[in-house]
């Protein structure tokens, strides 16, 4: 005699399991954080101080995980509005590159007045972001080709742009590395008085408002759920699939464009080599953690930062490497997603059978 078993979906999840389940992913995830910086080597005594104290209550240390969160903000956010459409955007990165190209390219052409040049770069930014994402979306409309394929692909064509603006044409001939001039001073976002905090947090929550209103409070939002849960369902029921789905997808390029655009006009100043990295596997670790809710995207991605923050401190004083960091990240979201994946289903205990 066997004993079989399955995994049966839940017809319903309660508020309740879920709100635990969701709680216990991240208390095991952060278990196994703690666990892993023990074994690297930083002592358990210092992990409050350096994880939470240093980074979200002492004055430098906030403004500097608030000034990390603003580009963290819109690369969640752009996760979010793809992946509600079942669009698998797997190149933040790229399209924060060309958002960025896009800026700089507004301020060496001196486009426009010098008084609101830094709209017109930001303006720029979020399209150049919706172009660089319109060709995945595009083929896959078109040809049916995978976008996780080409939007990754499209990454690795946005940074040899980058390399070759850097290398070539906008390479600044006073300096020794490949970087661009630096914007002048009427083109850069104003400072706040706290670090090095400036004016792109509130551009930041400004789009938390917008995409909350466009995923929840308009029509797009009830269109792009039915479509995310199912494609024929929706075109059955008269949804405009295809006016939805490019709302989503190209409002997801202009979030992660624009995150480039504040990078340049808000903090780094200039292009540079390193500009934007690891964006793409956070904003979907943020998405994923806010449930894909516009809200909670804004609080997560601020913790994400605060963990930016302390693993470049970890990294200078107890030698940690950038892998260490990247993989706190990874253990955080499969903890969360093996407790929502227990949360949706349950183990069914079949019937014995003689074998």
């Amino acid at each position: 005699m066997a004993v079989q078993f399955a995994l049966q979906r839940r017809v319903d999840i309660s508020f309740l399991r879920s709100s635990l389940t969701f709680a216990g992913g991240l208390l095991l995830g952060g278990v196994l954080c703690v666990a892993l910086l023990v074994q690297a080597g930083v002592p358990a005594d210092m992990l409050f101080e350096d994880l939470v104290w240093q980074v979200f209550f002492q004055t430098d240390g906030l403004a500097q995980t608030l000034t990390l969160s603003i580009p963290l903000i819109l690369a969640g956010l752009s996760a979010a509005l793809a992946l509600r459409v079942k669009f698998w955007n797997i190149g933040i990165e790229g399209q924060l590159w060309l958002g960025a190209i896009a800026a700089m390219a507004v301020s060496i052409n001196g486009i426009g007045s010098d008084s609101y040049r830094w709209v017109l770069m930001l303006l720029a930014a979020m399209a150049g972001g919706a172009i660089w994402i319109a060709i995945p979306l595009w083929l896959k409309e078109r040809f049916h080709a995978s976008e996780l394929v080409v939007t990754l692909l499209l990454t690795n064509v946005a940074y040899q742009l980058l390399q070759h603006l850097l290398f070539g044409v906008w390479r600044d001939p006073t300096q020794s590395f490949p970087i661009s001039p630096a914007i002048s001073a009427s083109e850069r976002l104003t400072k706040l008085g706290f670090g090095n905090l400036h004016t792109g947090l509130f551009v930041s929550i400004g789009m938390v408002l917008l995409v909350m209103w466009v995923m929840e409070r308009s029509r797009f939002g009830f269109q792009s759920r039915v479509l995310g849960a199912n494609r024929r369902v929706a075109e059955a029921s008269g949804i405009a699939v295809g006016t939805t789905l490019v709302v989503m997808v190209l409002l997801s390029g202009a979030m992660a464009g624009l995150a480039g655009g504040l990078l340049v006009a808000g903090t780094e100043y200039r292009l540079t080599q390193h500009l934007g990295w690891n964006m793409t596997f956070s904003g979907i670790v943020i998405a994923f953690i806010a449930r894909f809710r516009p809200f909670w995207v804004l609080p997560v991605a601020v913790v994400l930062a605060g963990v930016y923050n302390a693993g470049a401190s970890l990294k200078v004083f107890y030698g940690l490497t950038e892998a260490t960091v990247l993989l706190m990240q990874g253990i955080v979201l499969l903890s969360l997603l093996w407790c929502q994946f227990m949360a949706a289903f349950r183990i069914d205990r079949r019937k014995e059978v003689t074998v």
